[in-house]
């Protein structure tokens, strides 16, 4: 990546902030409470980099503090940090219990989804019968048969048959080799 090119993604830029301060945000794992108004210390600390926009900082951020491993991070007891890691004020009950409901809702939303898409899914197509084995001795050249191309058999005329194989002609008059079970009397 060119030095001058912006991170484009949150992901990138989650992961650049990660190695820019790794004493406040990790790439993996449970996340550590961020200090309150971070973002400002961060348009500060980044105000020249090249690779960051203000606009891009503010969406990996609010991604960032709404993932549920940040949420898991957020328990009573537990400091803020800033971009140093520096211990600030610690966790209030209110945004404990803010976390907590966040993080429920997010994964209800998710496994509620789950469950409706696990309750649409398309009953099984019931399986074809097998087709009786057909016997390349009992076809002959130019006898008019069907010949399962794709899901649908088609008609065909036979040119050819080997010992492997039987050459037909479709009525487009494509010429296919094609093995015996794909034909159809």
């Amino acid at each position: 990546m060119d030095n001058n090119e912006k991170l484009k993604s949150s992901k990138e830029l989650i992961a650049y902030l990660a190695e820019r301060f790794p004493a406040c945000f990790i790439a993996e794992g449970e996340a550590k409470p961020l200090k309150i108004g971070i973002f400002q210390d961060l348009a500060e600390r980044l105000a020249d980099d090249p690779k960051v926009s203000k606009t891009m900082l503010r969406t990996a951020l609010r991604q960032y503090t709404s993932s549920w491993r940040y949420l898991h991070g957020i328990k009573p007891g537990e400091f803020r940090v800033d971009l140093d890691g520096n211990p600030g004020e610690a966790l209030t009950e209110e945004h404990v219990e803010h976390a907590k409901q966040a993080l429920k809702e997010s994964k209800d939303k998710v496994f509620a989804s789950r469950r409706v898409n696990t309750k649409e899914k398309k009953p099984a197509k019931p399986r074809r019968e097998a087709r009786p084995k057909l016997d390349p001795a009992t076809l002959k050249n130019g006898q008019q048969v069907k010949v399962v191309v794709g899901k649908a058999p088609v008609p065909a005329t036979i040119k050819e048959v080997t010992r492997d194989d039987v050459q037909v002609e479709l009525a487009s008059g494509m010429l296919v080799r094609v093995n015996v079970e794909r034909i159809v009397l």
